[in-house]
């Protein structure tokens, strides 16, 4: 049974986890690969719009030579679901993104990002995007 403690401690980890969602998609935008390490689980798999799929080393990698570079990253209607260490983050974002140098492309994308809790930071251990699609009637 949650009590007023149990309610606001999970608002507070839900506003913790959305600093952390923040803070990694601006180190992407300033390739802050120190940042992008600490916040990224080992075993991160990265899954683009078009498909494209990145490990931890890849993604890491990607942003450093240039083969990847973002203007900026914007989320909105962000939507958290806990369980326990494991959260589920849902979102819009707009996304402008350059590939191997290229004019920079903006992206309307929805998010899922998977985190989890170590110690006391949120970890990000999958993400998975889809571009925005008007649906047909």
């Amino acid at each position: 049974m949650w009590g007023v403690g149990g309610v606001l401690a999970q608002e507070t980890e839900q506003t913790k986890l959305i600093q952390a969602l923040k803070v990694f998609h601006q180190a992407m935008v300033k390739k802050n690969t120190v940042t992008i390490n600490q916040q990224t689980d080992k075993a991160l798999t990265y899954g683009h719009s078009n498909g494209w799929i990145e490990t931890k080393a890849e993604m890491i990698n990607n942003l450093e030579t240039g083969f990847i570079s973002y203007g900026s990253i914007k989320e909105d209607s962000i939507n958290i679901t806990m369980n326990g260490n494991m959260a589920s983050a849902r979102f819009n974002a707009t996304i402008n993104a350059a590939f191997k140098g290229k004019e920079m492309v903006t992206f309307q994308l929805r998010v899922l990002e998977v985190w989890t809790k170590k110690g006391n930071r949120w970890i990000l251990f999958a993400r998975q995007a889809v571009p925005v699609v008007p649906i047909a009637h």
